[in-house]
């Protein structure tokens, strides 16, 4: 049988705010009193995109390939992770067809940063077919409680 030339992932990525971190979402730097906690800079966002493509072409997720438990991912800025995975699935001759993502947090309002990461995930995914959407749980759950972040993203990938 004939291996498909197209493939498609799904990526997942939640964290909870700390009072002592910037909010890092798609790469850029978001003014809010809160951040996110983690080991690297917690983009949920770009780890959600990380995930979903290299679950596509059928790669382990993020946090096998840059475990928490290692001293090099400290603090380091998720594009530089957004930027290794692609690599990864470039390596086996993988393009990416589009990207579909859902951020989901009460506050800040991010849709005016939406741009900004839209650029900065396109130059390094070398694609323009890039969707980042913002939306509130409504005040259910720990995010309607203001408690952290959820990411949510949809991958195409060809060859």
């Amino acid at each position: 049988m004939e291996k498909p030339n197209f493939k498609t992932g799904f990526g997942y990525d939640v964290h909870k705010f700390s009072s002592d971190r910037k909010l890092i979402l798609g790469g850029v730097e978001i003014p809010y009193s809160f951040g996110l906690e983690g080991h690297s800079d917690a983009d949920v966002l770009l780890h959600a995109v990380c995930d979903s493509i290299l679950g596509a072409a059928g790669f382990s997720d993020i946090g096998n390939q840059f475990p928490n438990t290692d001293p090099d991912f400290k603090d380091i800025s998720s594009l530089v992770l957004l930027k290794k995975s692609y690599e990864l699935i470039k390596h086996e001759g993988w393009k990416i067809g589009n990207i579909d993502c859902v951020v989901i947090l009460e506050e800040p309002k991010i849709n005016k940063y939406s741009d900004d990461m839209k650029k900065n995930i396109s130059e390094i995914l070398e694609t323009d077919f890039i969707s980042i959407k913002a939306t509130t749980s409504e005040g259910i759950g720990f995010v309607g409680r203001k408690e952290g972040c959820v990411a949510y993203c949809t991958s195409l990938i060809y060859k």
